[in-house]
């Protein structure tokens, strides 16, 4: 069974996941439309395969306003808060890397959207090729290994501190 791939996007201060963003995104910019049509391009598409609660529409065109944007600029994502990816295939040493960063986050109270990525084009679209691999806010820390607790922990404070987030 093939899963549709699915990327978060801030809705106002949640993450939310969105099936089939990155198509839209890319429908919108090919096209060169005008911001305006673009967001009525990509939210009409999104709409189609996600479930958008109408009371919520206007903060959903934003965000995919200020996605299409930061697309077209070429610009990196603006982090509002902490932004953790782990990347691979769903194997025994993923689910450890993610059990740790859990446990140290919970320990430095540190906050933190944490994605898990399965479907390999979309971990080799981030630039990996061997797993498990840990992103924090964009940077990729380390791919095809395990780091120790100590080394996730001081990428993890950093970040935070970074962020204003922190512990």
């Amino acid at each position: 069974m093939d899963e549709l791939p699915q990327r978060k996007l801030k809705i106002d201060n949640v993450s939310v996941g969105l099936i089939g963003l990155d198509v839209a995104l890319s429908k919108a910019r090919n096209a060169t439309l005008p911001d305006e049509e673009a967001v009525d391009l990509i939210y009409t598409h999104i709409k189609r395969q996600n479930y958008i609660p109408s009371t919520m529409e206007k903060q959903y065109r934003e965000a995919l306003g200020k996605e299409y944007r930061r697309l077209v600029d070429g610009e990196t994502l603006q982090n509002t808060g902490l932004m953790i990816r782990i990347l691979g295939p769903g194997c025994v040493s993923c689910n450890k890397l993610n059990t740790m960063i859990f446990d140290i986050m919970q320990r430095l109270g540190i906050a933190a959207d944490i994605e898990q990525i399965h479907d390999l084009d979309e971990i080799w679209r981030h630039g990996v090729l061997s797993t498990p691999a840990l992103i924090i806010n964009g940077d990729i820390k380390c791919a095809g290994r395990m780091p120790p607790p100590a080394e996730v922990e001081q990428w993890l404070v950093a970040a935070s501190d970074r962020n204003g987030s922190g512990a």
